[in-house]
C-alpha cells in the first residue's frame, strides 16, 4: 500500500509538536499529560476547520462534488483555519479542565511553529504552495526554486518552513523571558512571528486564497500582527499609545509586499524590522 507523503508530513509535524509540549508542560506549571489533552482537543478541530476554511474560499471547486471535501489527502487545508480550530479546542480544554487558557496557549505556541515547519513539506510532496515562475537559470535549483508542473517556481513552502523553524528556535530560547512578562506573551509572539513571515511569503505565491483583489492570508496576517503587537505593548506599558507608529510601519510593510518594485521591497523590510524592533525593546531592558 503506497504511503501518502502529504499525510505523513502532517502527522510528523503533529507528533513533533506533541513531543515538545510534553517536555515543556512542567515548566509551564501545567499538569502531567496536558500535551496529550491539548492534542486530543485541538488537532481534530484544527483539521476540520482548516479544511472548511479552505473549501469556503474555493467553493467553485467543490460545489459539484461534495464528497471531494472529504478527500483531504489530496491537499487543500488552510493554516489559519487550523489555528482557529485549534484555538477553539484549547479553549474548550481550558474550560473543561479549569486550566488558564493563556498558559495553554503559551505551551502550544513554540510547538505550533515546529509542527508547521515540518508539515509544510507536505506541500513539496503534493507539488503545491509554490511561488512565481523562476525564469533565470542561475536560480533554478532547490531550495531557491522547486520544479513543479513542468517549470521552476519559487520554493515558497520551503521559505515558510525555514521561517517557522527559526521562529521555533526564537521562541524556545526566549520562552522564560517572554512568559516572565505574563501569560499569553509567548503566544502573542507566535502570532507576530508567523504573521510577519506569512504576509511577505504569501505575496510570492500563485495559489493564494483570494477575497476580491486581496490575498486572504495577508489580510489575516496583518490583523493578527497588529492586534498581537498592540496587546504586547499595552501589557508591557499600560496606558501608552506609542504602538501606533510601529503598527503603521507594519501596515506599510504588508501594502508594499504586493508590489515587486525595488522601492516597495525596501519599504517592506524596513517596516518589518522597525515593527519587530519596537516590540522587542521592552524585553531587552530590565523595565517592564
Amino acid at each position: 500500500m503506497p504511503v501518502n507523503l502529504y499525510g505523513l508530513a502532517i502527522a510528523l509535524g503533529v507528533a513533533a509538536a506533541i513531543f515538545y509540549m510534553s517536555r515543556q508542560e512542567a515548566a509551564q506549571s501545567l499538569p502531567q499529560d496536558t500535551a496529550i489533552d491539548v492534542a486530543l482537543y485541538a488537532v481534530p478541530l484544527a483539521l476540520v476547520v482548516s479544511r472548511l476554511y479552505f473549501v469556503a474560499f474555493t467553493w467553485e471547486d467543490y460545489k459539484d462534488d461534495l464528497f471531494k471535501i472529504l478527500r483531504i489527502w489530496e491537499g487543500g487545508v488552510a493554516i489559519y483555519g487550523g489555528i482557529i480550530g485549534g484555538a477553539i479546542g484549547v479553549y474548550a480544554l481550558s474550560r473543561r479542565r479549569k486550566l488558564p487558557f493563556l498558559a495553554l496557549a503559551d505551551l502550544v505556541a513554540p510547538a505550533l511553529l515546529l509542527g508547521q515547519a515540518i508539515g509544510r513539506w507536505g506541500n513539496f510532496f503534493n507539488q503545491e504552495a509554490y511561488g512565481y515562475m523562476v525564469s533565470q537559470p542561475a536560480f533554478q535549483f532547490f531550495p531557491v526554486a522547486v520544479y513543479a508542473d513542468g517549470s521552476w517556481h519559487m520554493a515558497t513552502f520551503f521559505y515558510e518552513s525555514i521561517w517557522n523553524l527559526a521562529g521555533f528556535v526564537f521562541l524556545h530560547l526566549n520562552r522564560k523571558r517572554f512568559t516572565g512578562k505574563g501569560r499569553g506573551m509567548l503566544f502573542a509572539w507566535y502570532l507576530i512571528w508567523y504573521g510577519l513571515g506569512r504576509m511577505v511569503i504569501e505575496g510570492l505565491r500563485t495559489d493564494s486564497l483570494m477575497w476580491g483583489s486581496l490575498r486572504i492570508s495577508q489580510v489575516v496576517s496583518v490583523v493578527l500582527v497588529l492586534a498581537a503587537g498592540a496587546w504586547v505593548l499595552w501589557r508591557l506599558r499600560p496606558g501608552k499609545s506609542f504602538f501606533v507608529l510601529p503598527s503603521i510601519a507594519a501596515l506599510a510593510g504588508v501594502l508594499a509586499a504586493n508590489n515587486t518594485s525595488a522601492w516597495a521591497i525596501h519599504v517592506m523590510f524596513i517596516s518589518l524590522f522597525a515593527f519587530s524592533g519596537t516590540l522587542l525593546q521592552p524585553f531587552c531592558t530590565n523595565k517592564a
